[in-house]
């Protein structure tokens, strides 16, 4: 059998009770048995807004950094984020700022899967078009399909443990995580 591949996941929540930090929690338990799913345990939610003159005079911050090693380390990366405003949690797109400024650019040919869970009926599909968008510019390769677009989140979770309860989004992401798998073999060569 091939190599267990290495992935780390982010989510661009900061909220306690987010239905996508309880989808990245579940991604292990339906993983297929070569991807090893490591959540990351930083956080951005202390790091400053990105400006340059900051940048210039203080440097990188020490998360960003160890951002970008976790990343680096990884054979790849799945985001689970929400959507904010039809867009990328500012959050989210801040460390994205911050981590596009360094030369040894940790998303450069980094393969990317993106999930999504939001209260509507789109799902937060059009922070997964933006995202995908931002990340291009910095030469990320992205997983198309199947997507994992979680529409109207809160039929979907256990209301007190966020345990992913409907079996239909749970085959989803299944098949979202066998397709990534043979998506990031082909893409690394680590078969």
């Amino acid at each position: 059998m091939a190599d267990q591949l290495q992935i780390l996941s982010i989510c661009g929540s900061l909220r306690k009770g987010s239905y996508n930090a309880a989808l990245q929690r579940t991604l292990p338990s339906l993983a297929p048995p070569g991807l090893n799913i490591k959540p990351t345990t930083l956080s951005f939610g202390d790091l400053k807004v990105y400006n340059f003159d900051d940048h210039q005079a203080n440097g990188v911050p020490a998360v960003v950094n160890q951002y970008a090693e976790a990343i680096k380390a990884a054979d790849g990366l799945i985001i689970c984020s929400p959507e904010y405003n039809w867009t990328i949690p500012g959050g989210l797109k801040n460390l994205i700022d911050w981590l596009s400024r360094l030369k040894d650019q940790p998303f450069k040919d980094k393969a990317i899967a993106i999930q999504s869970c939001a209260g509507g009926i789109l799902g937060g599909s059009r922070m997964q078009y933006h995202l995908r968008q931002s990340l291009t510019s910095v030469d990320a390769i992205f997983f198309q399909r199947p997507e994992v677009i979680v529409t109207m989140s809160a039929q979907k979770f256990d209301e007190k443990t966020l345990e992913l309860k409907d079996q239909a989004t749970r085959d989803m992401v299944k098949a979202h995580l066998e397709g990534y798998e043979k998506f990031v073999r082909r893409w690394t060569g680590k078969n």
